[in-house]
């Protein structure tokens, strides 16, 4: 999610005039006619020609990891010895590389005659869906992300014949061009803009603008270098600008698509302008936007702790997992969990309060560095004067005569994170935690559950029922929803039902390297406890992990090390850099 505002669009489908000049105007047109022409050439490759440009664009990108994650962790103001620098290379470089190996796959087995889903377990989920089991597919996933699943449950009524069938998007027909599309990039995570460049080019057969989000400028010289096969022929340009020129982007004639990762205020004003012009094109249900848009949005995501018996450790580690949740990239996630659910009637409910309250102090301090963060921390200390104030960050700890509202209906954007109470144990607590959170918290992109093995099994086909009740498009149980970010076979965006007029948390979804049609959402289960208590015989029937403190955690002591060395693993494997790696992981 970003907060940067975009006006109405000047001299194109709005005919509003722009604050742009004429040499810049036609530099941008001139980008847009060499797409077209690149769309074309697009449409002539054979899927293998695809396969060989996206291992070009891989080896590129490779080359280019390293002054990525620099670059990126500057411009975020953390230098080279901040313990929190490994987020930008995980949510970076890492997850471009994944998602260009899953793409190249993908497509391999499409150019071999196959089926996408070739080889890619497919069962039935409740409520007469189908899920593909998406991740892991390889053997070195199996291994370094143990005690990690991911499924994608595609709407009700498809079965798993229609899950094949479908699958590939634009793929099977490879010839036929979808135009050229505008990306407008996020500010905040810097894989977004390549990600959803590639799900453009993949997905729909467009060719892509990218106009970068300011706070990204750093970058750009970066990303012409990581994607120079694709800006080459001409399947993608990156253009800088603000408000101006992404408002005279979003209306021009020769664009087919708009695809926006920002806030719902953002998305209103391309959609509908600003001011009394804008409200009465709703009043009339007449959008400035004269082509389709596609949007992930942000939201308020909850984090619904399940009661249980918990040892120490349990309440420790996952009151560091919420933490992490909260304050990785600063609070600026759009996935950063903000609602804390506890049960009231839990015995250990202050326990882990107390465990909570240290984790969040204890985590390393870091700039708030989005723009307009500062005046969100603002409004939340005037929300809750009587926050908890730690260090650079707030826990709201809900009374029970105190108005939640706020916190229920504002993405922070910042490390704020509250805290609230429901009465209840095991299914009934959980049925009343999804539905506040469906009814209650504001968007439907994201959201945590954490539950110990022992619970989950007592509550037996209960606890799936719950999950498939919980309308989200991304579901973390025991984990955290930017973990399906980064898992490229996942999809990404909200659960389905918005739009243009309420658009929530988004319209569509992107990542989905299988090519999945029919979408509804990605589940993602993790292990309770980390290794060695993952093991059989302390573990009480749950998920082996040999991972101890996750390095994506913001206590993981050697998380720096840990996330760079995954990502040169990733860009050109090594067996003795891995092994330093994994020693460094166990020390986490």
């Amino acid at each position: 999610m970003t907060s940067a505002t975009t006006s109405a669009s000047p001299g194109t489908d709005s005919g509003k005039p722009a604050d742009l000049d004429d040499a810049e105007r036609a530099r941008l047109d001139t980008a847009i006619g060499e797409l077209h022409t690149g769309a074309a050439t697009w449409s002539a490759l054979t899927l293998a020609q695809r396969v060989t440009l996206l291992r070009q664009v891989r080896t590129s990108v490779a080359a280019a990891a390293e002054d990525w994650a620099v670059t990126a962790a500057a411009s975020k103001r953390l230098d080279g010895r901040h313990p929190l620098r490994g987020e930008e290379w995980l949510s970076g470089p890492y997850s471009v590389l994944g998602a260009l190996d899953a793409y190249i796959d993908t497509l391999t087995r499409l150019a071999e005659g196959r089926n996408a889903l070739d080889g890619v377990r497919v069962s039935r989920a409740p409520g007469g869906r189908t899920r593909v089991h998406a991740f892991p597919l390889t053997g070195i996933d199996r291994f370094l992300l143990s005690g990690f699943t991911g499924e994608v449950w595609l709407e009700p009524g498809t079965t798993p014949n229609g899950a094949r069938a479908g699958a590939g998007l634009a793929q099977r027909a490879p010839t036929a061009s979808g135009g050229v599309g505008l990306v407008l990039g996020a500010g905040n995570v810097t894989s977004i803009p390549v990600l959803d460049v590639l799900y453009e080019l993949l997905a729909h057969n467009r060719t892509a603008l990218l106009k970068v989000n300011p706070t990204q400028d750093a970058l750009v010289p970066v990303f012409k270098r990581a994607l120079a096969p694709l800006i080459g022929p001409g399947f993608l340009r990156i253009v800088r600008g603000g408000p101006a020129v992404g408002a005279y982007l979003t209306g021009h004639r020769d664009l087919a698509h708009v695809h926006i990762t920002g806030s719902a205020a953002t998305f209103d004003a391309i959609v509908w302008g600003t001011g009394p012009a804008a409200a009465r094109r709703r009043r009339e249900n007449r959008p400035q936007l004269k082509k389709p848009i596609t949007a992930e949005l942000g939201g308020v995501s909850p984090i619904i702790v399940v009661p249980g018996a918990w040892t120490d450790a349990d309440l420790a580690y996952q009151a560091e997992h919420i933490a992490t949740m909260r304050l990785q990239n600063g609070g600026h996630n759009c996935i950063a969990g903000q609602v804390v659910i506890l049960s009231a009637d839990w015995a250990q409910a202050d326990a882990f309060r107390a465990a909570l309250r240290r984790a969040y102090a204890k985590a390393p301090e870091r700039p708030i560095w989005y723009p307009g963060s500062d005046s969100r921390m603002d409004a939340a200390t005037a929300d809750y004067p009587d926050a908890l104030v730690l260090g650079d960050r707030l826990l709201v700890e809900i009374a029970e005569d105190q108005d939640a509202a706020a916190l229920q209906t504002t993405e922070y954007f910042a490390p704020v994170l509250g805290v609230v109470a429901l009465p209840g144990s095991g299914q009934a607590f959980l049925d009343t935690a999804v539905a506040y959170a469906n009814d209650r918290l504001q968007g439907t992109l994201g959201a945590n559950l954490l539950i110990d093995p022992a619970t989950e099994k007592s509550l037996g086909a209960g606890f799936e029922r719950a999950i498939a009740a919980l309308h989200y498009g991304s579901i973390a149980i025991n984990s955290w929803t930017a973990f399906g970010f980064i898992i490229p076979t996942l999809t990404w965006g909200a659960f389905p039902g918005n739009t243009i007029g309420d658009v929530g948390s988004g319209i569509g979804v992107v990542h989905n390297a299988l090519l999945l049609d029919g979408v509804e959402r990605s589940v993602i289960r993790g292990p309770f406890r980390p290794f060695p208590r993952s093991l059989p015989l302390i573990n009480g029937g749950g998920r082996f992990t040999i991972l101890p403190t996750p390095p994506w955690f913001v206590s993981a002591r050697t998380g720096a090390h840990v996330s760079e060395g995954l990502t040169r693993f990733r860009a050109g494997g090594g067996v003795l850099g891995l092994l330093k790696t994994l020693t460094a992981a166990l020390r986490a």
